[in-house]
């Protein structure tokens, strides 16, 4: 959050944001509906005035993509030793995430809002999907380059096909084992499948 530069040179205060985020979450905890949140409702809650959350967010939509991106878990800082390693790391943070929409009705809830609202859901998925999807086939990328990945494979593709088990377990089989190795079993099942062939 404090990464977003300033208006006309004024400080950002992260506790305000954080506030501000917060504010957010109270409503949703409180059973407000995403569609029932305005601005003006959450300034007032946060304590703080419309102006000084609109210096931070252009609108709603951003503001809830930017709660969304709190209440997930971190994306992982990536070693870059191999390829492996990267998407077993990028796979984890799936796996926890599925995890938590299963564990808590109140994610479950907010991500379900979310769907139903097609700009949110576009700006959410530009703004967090893609950037992850994008850093998934950049390490697929490059293990092409290093020779630890076959060369004539689309790495788009590629990435599909570690990212299909996880989210087949963690989104459309509810009842299915999100159990710990599940990213290591994934990524080295496919990968002794992708690995270059030798001439």
């Amino acid at each position: 959050m404090a990464g977003r530069s300033g208006a006309r040179g004024r400080p950002r205060s992260e506790a305000v944001e954080r506030s501000i985020i917060e504010g957010v979450m109270r409503l949703l905890e409180e059973g407000v509906p995403l569609a029932d949140i305005s601005i003006e409702r959450v300034a007032r809650t946060a304590g703080v005035g419309k102006a000084t959350i609109y210096r931070r967010w252009p609108g709603k939509e951003e503001l809830f993509v930017e709660v969304m991106r709190v209440m997930e878990p971190a994306d992982p800082e990536l070693p870059g030793t191999s390829t492996r390693d990267d998407l077993v790391l990028l796979l984890e943070v799936l796996r926890r995430r599925g995890l938590a929409n299963r564990s808590s009705a109140f994610l479950h809830n907010v991500q379900a809002q979310m769907k139903s609202s097609p700009k949110l859901w576009a700006a959410y998925h530009a703004t967090v999907v893609e950037p992850r999807r994008r850093l998934g086939v950049e390490v697929l990328r490059r293990g092409q380059r290093n020779g630890e990945v076959r060369p004539d494979i689309d790495p788009m593709m590629m990435y599909d096909l570690f990212l299909g088990p996880m989210l087949l377990r963690a989104v459309l089989r509810p009842e299915g084992d999100l159990e710990e190795g599940l990213a290591e079993r994934i990524v080295d099942t496919l990968l002794e499948g992708l690995r270059p062939v030798a001439p």
